[in-house]
């Protein structure tokens, strides 16, 4: 184990990074976006998002705190699992921080709806619907690259749902909440991409086993004493 981080501050620091997501995600994602992006309608679109730079930039920097927060928390999850297994602790780290790293190129998208809307001279050589097309189709591009990189997310909770089942030091409800949240995350978007009738609404109750982990992170985690590698 790490001398200067003990189990109880990795725990700390996961719990306090995954809080902030808690923020940012819903804010950026599930808010501002939605609110600004008509999927039928790239004028509209277009028109909303020139509108409203503020939020539009806004949103992009919200998403950027998140990417930071999870390669926080894949290090400091990665030190808190340790003891039960280095090496797969260090594969889980990985998936998510190959997530975070597919997240990041899906936002370039967002980027480059910014860059259009500053105009140049790409404006004056385009016509104001093709260039209402093109962000649209940049938005649906983040959404549908974003939904790529949530597959790999579902993978990582997978992954770390097993780890935590063989930890003697977190409660084994924790574990199997993590997998069936990991289910969810895999199968609720593998089906934009191979099954778009089916009904994964449940998807958005099985993500409720993140919050509980971050609760137990927060309140009983930064209270764990170390304990010897197995």
């Amino acid at each position: 184990m790490n001398k200067d981080i003990s189990l109880s501050k990795a725990a700390l620091i996961a719990g306090i990074g995954l809080l902030i997501m808690t923020l940012t995600v819903p804010f950026a994602e599930f808010k501002i976006i939605p609110d600004l992006v008509n999927p039928d309608s790239a004028s509209e679109t277009a028109s909303n998002i020139t509108n409203n730079t503020f939020l539009f930039n806004g949103a992009i920097f919200l998403i950027f705190i998140t990417i930071v927060c999870d390669i926080v928390v894949a290090w400091a999850l990665y030190l808190f699992l340790k003891p039960v297994n280095k090496g797969l602790s260090l594969l889980t780290a990985w998936f998510r921080l190959l997530y975070t790293g597919v997240y990041l190129v899906a936002v370039t998208n967002l980027i480059k709806v910014f860059t259009l809307t500053k105009g140049a001279s790409y404006f004056h050589a385009n016509s104001p619907e093709s260039i209402s097309e093109l962000i649209l189709f940049y938005i649906k591009s983040y959404k549908y690259e974003w939904f790529f990189g949530l597959v790999l997310f579902g993978i990582y909770l997978l992954l770390l749902g097993y780890l935590v089942l063989k930890a003697g030091y977190i409660p084994k409800i924790m574990g199997w909440l993590l997998i069936i949240a990991g289910m969810g995350y895999v199968i609720g978007h593998l089906k934009v991409f191979l099954f778009p009738q089916l009904n994964t609404s449940f998807s958005m109750f099985t993500a409720l086993g993140e919050l509980v982990f971050m609760l137990w992170l927060l309140i009983k985690g930064s209270a764990i004493r170390d304990v010897k590698p197995s």
